[in-house]
C-alpha cells in the first residue's frame, strides 16, 4: 500500500439487521482524495442466498444507518459538504430519503421509539449570536466568550460551553406522502410558507452535555447519559438518568449513588433490563488511568446497579452494548490486540463468540442472526455473519487494497529485561534484506495496537521498512494492572519493554537491520519517543508527531488539561518533570522531526514548538511541520490530501536519514 492508495481504505459501520433476518444494512466509507473528504454510501448486504452486496444509497456521506422496529424504513444520518450531518428516513425497500431534521449544528447518535412513530436524537444547541444563528456575524465578528470552568474546550470541537448537546424528539414523517413543493408567489407578492421538516421537541436542556440515548422497550422512558452533579468540572464522573418521554417529569439520577461511575454506552436489554458500561473512577472521580469499563446492569425501578463483569480481566471501554437474547446482550471485549465479541447472562457469565485476533467494529442482530462488522490482517472494514462455525464473511470490500500488496503482520512475545511478557507484531517487507527497521509507538497509553490491518504500518512496509510494534505495559488490553504501572512512573517500565520488543523482534525476524533503526509515534507515541531518544542514542532519526511533551505546560492548554497529567506524571513539580521529555530535551542529539496540528486541543500545538525550539537552540537536527485546519486525528480522520501529504513527509524525512531499497532522497 502506498500513500495514494488510501481511497481503497474502507471503513465499515456497526450493521443493523433487518427484523426479518434477510438482510443487514451498513454504512461503507473511505478516505477520498478528489473530494479531499471521507464519502460514502449504505449498502445492503443479504444474509442468505447468493445475491451480491448492493449500494443502497448516493450521499456524499451517509452513515449510522438503523432498521425502524417493524422493519418498513431506515434511518440514517446524512452529510454533505459544507453542512452539518442530518437525519433522515427512507422506505427500507429503497426510495428517495426524506430529511427529519435541519439542525444548525447537526445531529449525532438518535434511537428510535419501539413503536417506530418517533426518534429521540442528540444535537448541540447553539448560544444565539454564535455559529451562524444571526447571518452575517461570522466567527471572527461573535461577542467575547466568558468562563468560569475549567473545560470549555473539546479536541475536533473547540468551544462548548456554548453548544452544549441536548436529547430531542422529532415526530417520523410519511416518507409514502406526495412530496411537499416550494410554492411560488401570487401577483400580489404573498407566498405560502416553504415545506419544512418535522418539528422536535428539545426535552433537556442545562450547562452540560447529554447523551447518548435509549428507549425503554415499552416506549415510556428515554435514558442517557449526563454529567450534571455540582462537582463535574473537578471530576470525570458522568451518571445514567431516566426520563419520562411524555414529560410527566424531570430527569431522575438512576447511578450517581451507588458509585463513582463514568458511565460510557448505555441499552434496554429485551427484558427490560438497563444496561451500561463504566469505568470505576473512585472517590476523587478522577482515577481514570488503566481503568477498564465493566458491564452494569439495573433490573427494575430504584434498583442498584448490579456488575456483571469483572474489570479486571475484561475491557468494555471500546463497546456498544446490544441486546441479544432475554437475559444477556452483546458486548466487546478489547483484549490482547482485539476487540472480541462477547456474550453477557444476567447471571455475569461471559461467553466469547469470536476468535482472539479479530477486531469486531460493530454488531448487528435480529432474533438469532448476529451480523459484525470486522477487520483482521486482511481487511480494514468487512461485514461477517455469526455461525456456529465461526464467521462467515459476507463481503469483500478490502480486495483492492489488498491488491496493491499487504504484508500479514506476525505476532509474537518478547520477554523484557525483568521478565514481564510483551506482545506486539512485526511486518517484514519482500526481499531478503537486511531491511532497515520501524520502532512505532502507539498513542494513548490507555490503548493498544492491534493485528488487524494498518494503514501507516503498510505504507512503511511498501517503502522498503520492517515495523516493529507492540504494546508495552501502560497499554490497554492487557488487564487493569498493565495499564496502572506506568502511573506517575511515566518512562519506566513502558520505555524498557518497547526497547526489548525492539531487540528481541530483531534477534528472531530473519533480514532486519540492527544497525539501521529509526523510532516514530504520535500522543504518548510521541511523548515515549521524545523520552526514548533523550535516554538511548542508537536511531538515525526520530518521529515527534502531536505529542504529550511537557506535563507542566500542558494543564491550561490541552482539552484534558485539567485532570491527564495530575494523574499519569502527578502534581509534583519534580516528579513531573522527572517524567517530562521538555525537562531532557538538552539530551537528545537524534534528527527530529516534529510533526503537529493547527488545531489540536488535545496535545496543543505549544507543546511541538516548544520542544523543536528547545531541540534548535541546543544544536541538534530538527524540522517543525505544523497541518492547518487538522486536530488531534490527522492521522486518522483527516483531510484526505493532509494524510497523503503526511505519509510524503514522514517518508521524505526516512529517506533523508534511513533510506531504504526503495525509499531514497
Amino acid at each position: 500500500m502506498k500513500a495514494s492508495d488510501l481511497d481503497l481504505l474502507t471503513g465499515v459501520s456497526a450493521p443493523t439487521v433487518h427484523p426479518g433476518g434477510g438482510r443487514a444494512i451498513v454504512s461503507v466509507t473511505h478516505p477520498s482524495l478528489a473530494a479531499d473528504a471521507s464519502v460514502g454510501q449504505l449498502w445492503s448486504i443479504p444474509l442468505t442466498g447468493h445475491a451480491a452486496p448492493r449500494r443502497l444509497t448516493r450521499g456524499f456521506r451517509d452513515s449510522a444507518p438503523r432498521f425502524s422496529p417493524d422493519g418498513r424504513l431506515l434511518a440514517f444520518v446524512r452529510s454533505v459538504p459544507k453542512s452539518a450531518p442530518q437525519l433522515y428516513v427512507m422506505d427500507a425497500a429503497g426510495g428517495e430519503p426524506v430529511q427529519v431534521t435541519d439542525r444548525k449544528l447537526g445531529v449525532s447518535q438518535f434511537a428510535w421509539s419501539p413503536d417506530g412513530r418517533s426518534i429521540a436524537f442528540v444535537s448541540r444547541v447553539p448560544e444565539q449570536g454564535r455559529y451562524g444563528t444571526v447571518e452575517g456575524i461570522d466567527a471572527g465578528s461573535e461577542r467575547p466568550r466568558r468562563f468560569d470552568t475549567l473545560n470549555y474546550r473539546a479536541n475536533g470541537l473547540g468551544y462548548i460551553t456554548d453548544r452544549r448537546a441536548h436529547v430531542f424528539l422529532v415526530p417520523v414523517p410519511d416518507v409514502w406522502a406526495e412530496p411537499a413543493v416550494t410554492p411560488v408567489a401570487e401577483a400580489d407578492g404573498s407566498t405560502e410558507p416553504a415545506p419544512a421538516v418535522p418539528e422536535a421537541a428539545q426535552l433537556t436542556s442545562g450547562p452540560w452535555d447529554d447523551g447518548p440515548v435509549a428507549f425503554s422497550p415499552d416506549g415510556a422512558t428515554l435514558a442517557f447519559v449526563s454529567a450534571r452533579h455540582e462537582s463535574r468540572d473537578d471530576d470525570l464522573r458522568a451518571n445514567v438518568f431516566l426520563l419520562p418521554v411524555d414529560g410527566s417529569g424531570e430527569p431522575v439520577d438512576a447511578t450517581g449513588a451507588h458509585g463513582d461511575y463514568s458511565v460510557g454506552e448505555l441499552a434496554y436489554g429485551l427484558n427490560g433490563a438497563l444496561y451500561f458500561t463504566a469505568q470505576d473512577v473512585g472517590e476523587s472521580g478522577r482515577d481514570f488511568v488503566g481503568r477498564n469499563a465493566a458491564l452494569y446492569v439495573i433490573e427494575g425501578q430504584d434498583a442498584a446497579p448490579r456488575p456483571l463483569t469483572d474489570a479486571e480481566s475484561q475491557d468494555y471501554t471500546e463497546s456498544d452494548i446490544v441486546a441479544y437474547r432475554d437475559d444477556s446482550v452483546l458486548v466487546r471485549d478489547r483484549s490482547r490486540g482485539a476487540l472480541v465479541l462477547t456474550e453477557v447472562t444476567a447471571d455475569g457469565t461471559a461467553t466469547r463468540l469470536t476468535d482472539d485476533t479479530t477486531v469486531v467494529n460493530g454488531v448487528g442482530v435480529a432474533g438469532d442472526v448476529v451480523v459484525l462488522s470486522i477487520a483482521d490482517a486482511d481487511t480494514a472494514g468487512d461485514v461477517a455473519l455469526l455461525t456456529a462455525g465461526g464467521l462467515r464473511r459476507l463481503t469483500d470490500f478490502s480486495a483492492p487494497l489488498r491488491a496493491t500488496g499487504i504484508v500479514a503482520p506476525r505476532e509474537i512475545t518478547v520477554t523484557a529485561r525483568d521478565g514481564y511478557p510483551v506482545h506486539g507484531w512485526v511486518l517484514v517487507p519482500e526481499g531478503e534484506g537486511p531491511h532497515p527497521v520501524l520502532l512505532n509507538i502507539h498513542g494513548g497509553p490507555y490503548a493498544a495496537y492491534t493485528g488487524a490491518l494498518f494503514d501507516e504500518a503498510q505504507v512503511y512496509v511498501a517503502a522498503g521498512y520492517a515495523v516493529v510494534m507492540c504494546n508495552p505495559r501502560g497499554a490497554a488490553g492487557y488487564g487493569q494492572e498493565h495499564g496502572r504501572v506506568i502511573r506517575q512512573r511515566m518512562g519506566t517500565v513502558d520505555l524498557t519493554d518497547v526497547l526489548d520488543f525492539l531487540d528481541g523482534a530483531i534477534a528472531e525476524t530473519p533480514g532486519l537491520d540492527a544497525g539501521r533503526v529509526g523510532i516514530m509515534g504520535g500522543s504518548y507515541g510521541g511523548y515515549l519517543t521524545a523520552w526514548t531518544i533523550a535516554h538511548d542514542h542508537r536511531f538515525a532519526a526520530a518521529i515527534v508527531e502531536r505529542g504529550f511533551l511537557d506535563p507542566e505546560a500542558f494543564v491550561g492548554t490541552s482539552d484534558i488539561g485539567s485532570f491527564f497529567g495530575d494523574e499519569y506524571t502527578g502534581t509534583d513539580p519534580e516528579l513531573m518533570r522527572s517524567q517530562s521529555p521538555q525537562a531532557v530535551v538538552g539530551q537528545v542529539t537524534t534528527p527530529t522531526l516534529v510533526m503537529h496540528s493547527e488545531d489540536d486541543l488535545r496535545c496543543p500545538l505549544p507543546q511541538a514548538e516548544r520542544y523543536y525550539a528547545a531541540l534548535k537552540r541546543n544544536g541538534a537536527e530538527a524540522e517543525l511541520v505544523i497541518f492547518p485546519g487538522e486536530d488531534h486525528e490527522l492521522s486518522r480522520g483527516g483531510r484526505p490530501r493532509h494524510r497523503r501529504e503526511r505519509f510524503d513527509i514522514i517518508l521524505d524525512w526516512w529517506a533523508k536519514h534511513l533510506p531504504s531499497e526503495v525509499n531514497r532522497p
